[in-house]
């Protein structure tokens, strides 16, 4: 294998063409061109005689919306192009209620690391970050704010933290304090599919309580983006009604729609499998120490494994496996709080479902004969 301390010096690489040379890819779901999803789109549009819809009022995204809101519980659900909008909104009605701009969040929670302030720039809501950076918050964690809160947010599972979740007796301790004080609660449901599988239980009784669920059509479901609010019928409709003025009123959701209606029965069906293979993987990955995992057992299909390099180390011995061996390891790799160390996410999907035992075994076997090589 070449030289990782060279290949860190090496120049920017095609991350996206290196992986498509690749023959055995670990992370995530294989992925169509877009000449593939489109042509699989058009197909199935022909098959099922689909027409589209005018500014959201059709059959075809009135079914999804309606079998979405079946399967959590809900009443209503509706499309929103994307789930910041869709989250942003469900916080600012539930503060409007309840005569609080207040809204907790886990310190990790997405709309507080990714969504470039928009909560508080568009003055949707305030923020008060709830929690251990690295653990689900507690009902004690939310008993500790001595502030009326306009609502609660969680997301269920937390990617950035290992795609963990609190104890099913955690959670229903939250619910029973949101609802003891009238506090909405809201659920970043953006990978709730994955979470079901691990707690044994079915979305709508994990739902239970929660006063708004956003769910995403694209992450586990695989679409082609979009998103679906949840919750009680007038809730709903004056969500879709600030869709409009924030400019999320697209004349057709079409596209974003088929690509998830053709395959979220499919997805759904898979995800109890994904979750028995990240459990084998745990098991496997026991036999390669340097590859620790976090959390220290499956809360989904995603996790954290940690590495014993830096991120620009860990970013070269990846290149390198894929040039030499055409194995994609991992996608992203990122800075870890323990100085000389990083950490990658794993996404269980049908790449690593698929692929046999004994090439994962391989794929470990090479990647941790690396590491060991870089740390002696």
């Amino acid at each position: 294998m070449n030289n990782p301390v060279q290949a860190a010096t090496d120049p920017v690489v095609d991350e996206s063409a290196l992986r498509q040379q690749c023959g055995t890819v670990l992370p995530g779901h294989r992925q169509q061109t877009p000449a593939q999803a489109f042509a699989a789109m058009a197909a199935w549009c022909e098959e099922n005689g689909i027409a589209h819809d005018v500014y959201g009022d059709g059959e075809l995204i009135g079914a999804l919306e309606r079998k979405v809101a079946a399967l959590l519980g809900k009443e209503a659900a509706v499309f929103c192009i994307t789930g910041t909008m869709a989250q942003a909104t469900a916080l600012r009605l539930a503060c409007a209620d309840r005569g609080s701009r207040l809204v907790a969040l886990h310190t990790t929670a997405h709309i507080l690391k990714h969504e470039r302030g928009n909560h508080q720039l568009l003055d949707h809501f305030h923020a008060l970050q709830v929690g251990s950076p690295h653990r689900p918050f507690t009902v004690d964690d939310l008993a500790a704010i001595p502030d009326h809160l306009g609502a609660v947010s969680m997301e269920l599972p937390a990617r950035e933290i290992g795609g963990m979740s609190p104890a099913w007796e955690e959670l229903a301790a939250i619910k029973a304090w949101c609802a003891e004080r009238g506090t909405h609660l809201h659920m970043d449901g953006a990978r709730l599919w994955e979470a079901a599988a691990a707690f044994g239980k079915s979305p709508a009784e994990i739902a239970a309580g929660f006063d708004s669920v956003y769910v995403s059509l694209y992450k586990g479901i695989g679409g082609l983006g979009g998103a679906l609010l949840a919750g009680s019928a007038g809730f709903v409709a004056r969500a879709q009604e600030w869709y409009r003025r924030q400019g999320g009123s697209i004349i057709h959701r079409t596209p974003y729609v088929v690509a998830a209606a053709m395959q979220i029965d499919a997805r759904l069906a898979a995800m109890p499998a994904l979750y028995r293979r990240t459990q084998w993987l745990y098991e496997a990955l026991r036999g390669y120490p340097l590859l620790r995992v976090n959390p220290a057992r499956p809360h989904a299909n995603i996790f954290h494994l940690h590495l014993p390099v830096e991120r620009d180390r860990a970013i070269a011995i990846r290149n390198d496996i894929a040039r030499e061996h055409r194995i994609w390891l991992h996608n992203a790799a990122h800075h870890a709080q323990l100085e000389g160390s990083s950490y990658t996410e794993w996404y269980v999907g049908d790449q690593l479902l698929d692929l046999p035992d004994d090439q994962v075994h391989a794929a470990l076997a090479i990647w941790h004969a690396a590491l060991k090589e870089a740390t002696q």
